[in-house]
């Protein structure tokens, strides 16, 4: 299993990214996929996932209206829209695969096996 992560930069504040995770020796459909970010000092926290069971998502609070998750199946990719985005978004993005988790640990690392390289996002004017 492996996961690819890009499409990182930096952006003023209320600006866009999309991120993207591609996945290679492994079917991405039947896993769930994560995003998880990291700022310097601070703890890894879960931001989205999409489930391989039936596509549906789950949203940090943080990020709720403001990023989307999706996957493009025929890609075997994933992807993080990143709108509106705020100095306090700035950290070092990873995604991540789990063949199963455990409904309300969707965002938890620990419930994740496969993670990629990080990918670095810096909201700043």
């Amino acid at each position: 299993v492996q996961l690819q992560a890009s499409g990182g930069g930096l952006v003023q504040p209320g600006g866009s990214l999309r991120l993207s995770c591609a996945a290679s020796r492994f079917i991405l459909g039947y896993y769930t996929l994560g995003w998880f970010r990291q700022a310097p000092g601070k703890e890894r926290e879960g931001v989205s996932c999409i489930l391989g069971s039936d596509g549906s998502t789950v949203y940090a609070d943080s990020v709720k209206g403001r990023f989307t998750i999706s996957r493009d199946n025929a890609k075997n990719t994933v992807y993080l829209q990143m709108t509106s985005l705020k100095p306090e978004d700035t950290a070092t993005y990873y995604c991540a695969a789990a063949r199963t988790v455990v409904s309300g640990r969707q965002l938890e690392s620990y419930a994740y096996d496969y993670w990629g390289q990080g990918t670095l996002v810096t909201v700043s004017s």
